[in-house]
Order: C-alpha cells, then structure tokens, then sequence
C-alpha cells in the first residue's frame, strides 16, 4: 500500500509527504497514511488552477425586499406546529480572531450576559418552544478539528436543557491548504494542515451525514441554515417561513440595510439574472453609491446569513458541485528540516465555497426586512465593529426592549 501511496504522491508532486515518515511512531503513520488516502489530488490540482484566475465578468443588477406581515407570521408558525422546521448551525470555527482558544461556539460572552454562544442561540430554540410547544430539531455542523470539544461542551453543559435526541452533531468537509509553490503545506511531520471548505460545506456535510434523509423522513419542510456568530440570529422568526409559503419562495432571508456606501459586506442581488450575494471586494465606488428614485442605495440588503431553505432546494444542491474560492491565510508550517515556521504574513491558500451560491439554483429568493437592533448582531473580531462588546450591546438593548 505504501508503494502505491508513494507513486501517487510521485505523480502529483506531493511526495514531500512522506518526507519524515520512517521517523514517526506507528499511530502517526497511520493517522498520515489516512490523511493522504482521503485527498482528491486531481481537485487539488484543478483548485491551483483557481489562483489568479479573473473572475468571469458579471452583469449585476438590483433585488426588492419587503415587510414581513401578521399573515406571514401566522403561516410560518402553523408549519412549526405541524413540526416541519428545524435549525442547522454553522459552527466549525474557532474563536482564535477573538483570542480565544477553542470552537466559536463555546465562546463565553461576558458583559453581563455570561452565556456562550450556543447557548444563547438554544434560548431562541427554547423560546420557539414557548411560542409552539414543539422542541425544534437542531443539526449543529462542526469541524474534524472542534468536533469532540464541541461535543464535550454540551455534554458537560447538560446541552442547556434542551432535550439531548433533539440536538445532532456533523462534521464538514476539509481540504488540504496549499503553498506558494502549489505543495501541500504540514504543520508537523505526521499532519497535513486542512482547512474547512467554507459554509457552502454544509449541503455536502447535511447529505453525508445521513441528516437530510432523516429530515425528509421526519417530514421537515423547511430548514433554517445560518451562523453562530450571529447572536440575534432570528431562527425563532416564523414570518421566513410563512413569507416563503404565501409567495412560493423556496428560500427566504432577512437582511437588513446597509449602515453607509462602504460598508464592507455582502449584498443582495442578481449575477447574470439569477439570485445571488454579491461580495464587497466585487463592488467599486459607483456600484456602492447607486441610488434608487427615493434615494435609498440601490445594493442595499444585507446577507446576514440568516435564511431559510425548502428541503427540495437542499437535496438539489447535494449532487451539486459549489464553486470553491481561494482564500490568502497565514499558517505555521514545517520546512525541509522539519522545523516548525510561524509566518509573518499570507503564505497558503484555503479552498472554500459559499452557502449564497445555492442561490442561484432557484428562480428567486424572498427578502424580509429586518432591524439591524433586532436581528444582526455578529462577533467577527476582538474589539472594534463586530466584536463582543458591540454585539453585547445590541444583544442587551434588544432583550431589555422585549420585557
């Protein structure tokens, strides 16, 4: 077998992976010899292909987005109460932009909230359950890299009293990162450094897992599919569900309005005539500052990644290929003699896709305002825009305005 391995890192120019390999102790071969056996190198191959590459110029044009109604409401909690909706967190990050070490998700927001972040999205599910009396289904994605810890946390946690049968765990997909020079990069002698394909990994992950058969068998109909970072996230918003079925959407999402021209985030809009985000680093001066007749900006509608996906749509994209972006990373890595480097800057690219490009697979998708106060309140860094205080603020105003 080790041949075969050997000739296969031979053709692909990879064979400095075994470079230490008779160093090692019998459990690390093993662990690297799976590593290995579990690369697609002619992907990778084709993933190299992407770096530099221009993107395919794109005709970009505006999407409408409205108010949420008491009909809308009305419908979306009747289907919660047939039991047709469930929740899928993104969280197979890490808290290291937070200077925290460990999953995202078990960041503990202080503030006088003293709540990690999985526990504050399991109230919006507990308070879901006082709206309906139904115990909503929850699929919580995670990484190979937090998976166990992610685990543990809500084991010791007593999973926040929510029903535990109720509460699922999965693992997204890795590929390996690569250097400069288009080798596969190790951040020691028996590990390859992976990283995450990105939130566009979770249709693949719901799919391997065995998660989407079981929501079709449970009969879910919708699925809300969204970040947890986010701590407003508005999973406990029936009108997505209800805005869907009154308009025959198969996907809806709330967004909120752009604070000023430039803002960096993603916008709604359409690529080529189908639904889509369009990415900041797309946008450039004029298209930022485009304004309607009323004066409002014309690529205003925030993704908050806060959407919701008929399961029709979920098992469409699941035989489908998502397209993977390079992304520019600073990673430790070994050199020739095996000594770990600690970079100054950029030195590896990460493959990721994107959960807005399953937009593109339906005809249009429903946009439902919402209030940045009441539904956006995301922690991306340490301090600054986006951080922990920020978001305790907002999350504080909202709840104190509730009661």
């Amino acid at each position: 077998m080790l041949d075969s391995i050997k000739i296969k890192l031979h053709e692909h120019g990879q064979e400095h992976l075994l470079n230490f390999y008779e160093e090692l102790s019998e459990n690390e071969k093993k662990h690297l010899i799976n590593q290995i056996e579990s690369i697609d190198f002619d992907l990778i191959k084709n993933l190299m292909g992407l770096i530099g590459k221009k993107k395919d110029a794109y005709e970009f044009s505006s999407m409408s987005s409205y108010l949420s109604v008491d009909e809308d409401y009305k419908l979306g909690l009747n289907s919660i109460l047939k039991g047709e909706y469930a929740l899928v967190t993104m969280a197979g990050g890490q808290g290291t932009r937070l200077g925290f070490d460990g999953p995202k998700g078990t960041y503990i927001l202080k503030n006088g909230i003293n709540k990690s972040l999985f526990e504050i999205q399991c109230d919006k599910l507990k308070n879901l359950y006082k709206m309906s009396n139904v115990y909503i289904p929850w699929y919580i994605m995670t990484s190979l890299v937090n998976n166990d810890e992610t685990v543990d946390f809500f084991e010791k946690n007593n999973y926040f009293d929510y029903p535990k049968d109720k509460i699922q765990f999965f693992t997204q997909d890795e590929l390996p990162m690569i250097d400069l020079r288009g080798k596969i990069v190790m951040d020691s002698k028996s590990n390859i450094k992976m990283g995450a394909n990105g939130s566009g990994g979770v249709f693949s992950g719901l799919t391997k897992s065995g998660i989407l058969n079981e929501m079709k068998k449970n009969k879910i109909k919708w699925v809300f599919i969204g970040g947890i970072d986010n701590i407003l996230l508005p999973v406990d918003n029936p009108d997505l569900i209800g805005f869907a079925i009154k308009n025959n959407y198969l996907v809806t999402s709330k967004i909120v309005p752009k604070v000023n021209p430039d803002e960096k985030v993603g916008v709604f809009g359409y690529r080529n005539n189908r639904p889509s985000v369009i990415e900041y680093i797309e946008m450039d001066d004029e298209k930022n500052n485009l304004r309607d007749e009323s004066g409002q900006l014309l690529y205003r509608d925030i993704h908050t990644i806060s959407n919701v996906f008929n399961i029709s749509v979920l098992e469409n994209i699941a035989d489908k290929e998502l397209e993977y972006v390079p992304a520019f990373k600073k990673t430790e890595y070994i050199n020739e003699e095996g000594n770990l480097i600690i970079p100054d800057s950029e030195n590896a690219y990460k493959f990721e896709t994107f959960i807005f490009e399953a937009f593109s697979y339906v005809n249009e998708v429903g946009l439902i305002q919402g209030k940045r106060e009441e539904i956006f309140a995301p922690i991306k860094n340490a301090k600054g825009v986006d951080s922990p205080e920020t978001a305790s603020k907002l999350y504080k105003d909202f709840y104190k305005n509730k009661n």
